[in-house]
């Protein structure tokens, strides 16, 4: 993992708040979904990829090495 050297409070709502800079550095805009991931004792937020990032295919996703490939793909992947 790479340091920020940002350092933000969490408020008496359990909120935080990512500064302007690095959601638009990863490309996250107001409204989207991020999905929260523990390991041990770090939190990871992700932004929210619900689709095969082939084929846009939102149907039997699998994870693969973090990205969601739907099962025509993986198959045609695994041909290749």
């Amino acid at each position: 993992m790479k340091s920020t050297g940002i350092v933000r409070k969490v408020d008496e709502l359990g909120r935080i708040v990512i500064p302007i800079e690095l959601r638009r550095t990863l490309g996250i805009a107001e409204k989207d979904a991020l999905e929260i991931y523990v390991d041990g004792d770090h939190i990871m937020l992700k932004k929210y990829e619900p689709a095969c990032i082939f084929c846009d295919n939102a149907s039997d996703i699998s994870i693969y090495k973090g990205k969601n490939i739907c099962k025509n793909c993986l198959t045609d992947l695994a041909n290749k």
